[in-house]
């Protein structure tokens, strides 16, 4: 299996249980792995047959943007089912942080590995 990444897709969003981060927008940072075949992709060069991160990355920051969690638990596995549904991708491992939640941390979050079915 391939991997198709987006590294560092930063999404300003409405995330945190706090009453003051209801109340502000904060930046989300992804990380994500998408495992796919791509030889069709390489043998024909067309993006209709391969895996469109930038379509995955369209849709990401749509969904993103959008929502209003207050766990970052749940927009990863949000994110995930999105990704492992709408793009097909049978196995994606996905890390999704918030830099600067935690004084003298460069980032909290969570990192998920998911499969289709």
């Amino acid at each position: 299996m391939d991997i198709v990444f987006i590294r560092d897709l930063r999404i300003e969003t409405v995330i945190g249980v706090y009453d003051w981060e209801r109340e502000i927008r904060q930046t989300v940072s992804i990380d994500l792995e998408m495992g796919t075949d791509i030889r069709p992709a390489a043998v024909s060069d067309l993006i209709q047959d391969a895996l469109d991160y930038k379509s995955v990355a369209k849709r990401l920051i749509q969904f993103v943007g959008e929502s209003e969690f207050q766990l970052v638990e749940t927009l990863a596995q949000r994110c995930a089912d999105i990704i492992l549904n709408e793009f097909q991708v049978p196995w994606l491992r996905l890390r999704l942080s918030k830099p600067g939640a935690v004084t003298g941390s460069q980032d909290v979050g969570v990192l998920i590995e998911r499969t289709r079915g």
